[in-house]
């Protein structure tokens, strides 16, 4: 098998879930019984990137994920995993710091979508993931026509995310307004949610809701695992 690198703690929740994911997944599919997933996790002190607005801030933000690869790297990670879909906004530099590939949680997800032959969905995550083209043309190129980002459930999407979610708060309150969005994203004519905080699961019934959802936390660990046991 082969080892992956994890960049985590954005959040601590979600890179718990990831480490979780790719575990079983890989105990599951790997020929030798008792298998378990050869991992190098580096978990980020999430407050150094919290609430970034400006590009001065994403600027920092490039520089601390960068370095994060490259020390994996050189701890001997084969491959890397960015554990946050928010945090793909700097993809493009930290994969141009290290020599070893990162898998790409959008364009996982967009193959996943093409593979189910969805063409319509709606797009739920932080503020700059449903607003800004790095994550959505991903999913453009794969053939998803994406409705427009609704400004009322931006700021509610991203109060929860990152006020409750990340922190480990799972509150009724939270689901009620995930199923409020997802019920009038339907009626809106979406095909399907693509769910792009890696959070999210925690309040979306993921296998039985009123439209399909591809969770991108799900999509990215298999991935990861596919790739831990893949040669090449």
């Amino acid at each position: 098998m082969r080892k992956l690198g994890l960049i985590g703690g954005m959040s601590w929740v979600s890179t718990g879930m990831y480490y979780d994911r790719i575990n079983r997944s890989v105990q599951k599919l790997a020929p030798k019984a008792m298998a378990s997933a050869p991992l190098l996790i580096e978990s980020l002190d999430f407050s150094q990137l919290y609430g970034l607005r400006e590009q001065g801030d994403w600027k920092r933000a490039e520089d601390v994920l960068s370095e994060s690869a490259k020390r994996l790297e050189g701890a001997g990670a084969e491959g890397l995993v960015i554990c946050a879909n928010s945090m793909h906004k700097v993809y493009d530099h930290v994969a141009g710091q290290v020599d070893v590939p990162i898998l790409h949680i959008a364009e996982h997800v967009g193959n996943a979508m093409k593979e189910a032959n969805c063409t319509s969905a709606a797009l739920i995550g932080t503020r700059n993931v449903m607003t800004e083209s790095f994550y959505r043309k991903h999913l453009v190129a794969s053939g998803v026509d994406l409705l427009p980002p609704d400004m009322v459930n931006v700021e509610i999407l991203d109060k929860i995310i990152y006020e409750e979610l990340m922190v480990g708060k799972v509150s009724r309150d939270a689901e009620r307004a995930l199923k409020t969005i997802i019920t009038k994203k339907a009626q809106e004519g979406a095909g399907a949610i693509v769910l792009a905080s890696t959070e999210l699961e925690l309040v979306v019934d993921v296998d039985a809701n009123v439209l399909p959802v591809f969770d991108s936390t799900r999509i990215h660990c298999q991935a990861a695992s596919d790739w831990i046991l893949s040669e090449d």
